[in-house]
């Protein structure tokens, strides 16, 4: 079998399974304000934390939905390793995602992850559909979930 293929099958082996649960992340109010700058989404209830407080049901600013989802790249590199023969990881979109509870500033989030389908497009590449949930330390509805589609590339066979 080639590298590719002994990869599919594996995880094939593993649909349905949780494969991977990464390492706690704390979004501060300086992330916030970081991505804040660089998304140019400056909305009051993000980077005003007094004013978010007084009028806001959230006690104070919140994450953005597009910052707490940026992290699942962050969330793969602490369950997904390369597989063998692999040369590249491409993100490649999301069948489904919903934004459930935001993430306030001080919150700790980390990512979970369950294979959902794999299957190989051709001679190198292997497209996986990974279950991904963003929860939030100490509350019961996650951040977000998503069906995250990723695209592993292998090298030309042998």
């Amino acid at each position: 079998m080639t590298p590719i293929e002994t990869e599919v099958a594996r995880l094939q082996g593993l649909i349905g399974q949780e494969v991977g649960v990464a390492n706690w992340i704390t979004v501060d109010q300086a992330m916030i304000d970081q991505f804040a700058d660089t998304t140019q989404d400056q909305q009051w209830i993000h980077v005003d934390p007094e004013r978010a407080a007084r009028e806001t049901p959230f006690g104070g600013s919140i994450a953005h939905g597009f910052l707490t989802l940026s992290l699942a790249s962050r969330f793969a590199y602490d369950c997904f390793a390369m597989a063998d023969g692999q040369v590249m990881g491409i993100n490649y979109g999301f069948n489904k995602l919903r934004f459930l509870n935001p993430v306030k500033a001080g919150a700790r989030v980390r990512g979970r992850f369950v294979i959902n389908s794999v299957k190989q497009r051709n001679a190198t590449d292997m497209l996986r559909e990974t279950g991904l949930t963003i929860e939030i330390e100490g509350q019961e509805t996650p951040a977000l979930i998503a069906e995250w589609l990723g695209l592993a590339v292998f090298g030309p066979a042998e």
